[in-house]
């Protein structure tokens, strides 16, 4: 229910685009869609996550500009600085504080040793990172219409995919009584 919810507004993005081709009226709906979907998570848990305060901050001010200057360029950017801005997020844990952030969100349910927390951590910043760079590719080699697919399909899967990999290694680093 949370994935769905989380991915809420992208895909009320994606119907308003596929149903108009129109970019532009696509962001001016993604920006109440994501207040609405923050507003909802509040009222349902009495706490919001920083990744969802942050993301909902860059659909504000760069889905702003890209209705307030008719220009699609900073919508399509806010992939890119969504990730990159988690990948440094997850970059300066392994260095700040006591645990990286993969840890503080993920040791309820695990218990692992702290290179193993370490090595994750630093897949995700890599993951973030590699994210930002394709949707940048995405953004400058295809369509509009491919970005948008790719916004929903590609993200998605690739963190899916991601997922996954991430659950196989953590399977061979787990201990066995948590198996």
């Amino acid at each position: 229910m949370k994935l769905l919810l989380d991915f809420l507004p992208i895909i009320i993005f994606f119907t308003v685009y596929k149903s108009t081709d129109d970019i532009i009226l696509a962001t001016a709906v993604l920006i109440p869609a994501t207040a609405a979907q923050i507003a909802w998570t509040w009222w349902r848990t009495h706490t919001i996550e920083k990744m969802q305060l942050v993301t909902l901050g860059l659909v504000i001010v760069l889905g702003g500009a890209t209705v307030l200057l008719q220009d699609k360029t900073f919508i399509q950017w806010k992939p890119s600085v969504v990730n990159w801005l988690f990948g440094l997020a997850f970059l300066g844990s392994q260095f700040i504080g006591k645990k990286p952030i993969v840890q503080r969100i993920m040791e309820s349910n695990l218990t692992l040793p702290d290179t193993i927390w370490r090595n994750l951590n630093i897949a995700w910043t890599i993951f973030f990172m590699a994210m930002g760079i394709i949707n940048l590719l995405v953004v400058y080699t295809l369509s509009e219409e491919a970005w948008v697919n790719f916004k929903l399909f590609g993200m998605l899967g690739l963190t899916l995919v991601f997922i996954i990999l991430q659950g196989l290694y953590l399977s061979r680093h787990m201990p066995k009584d948590e198996q």
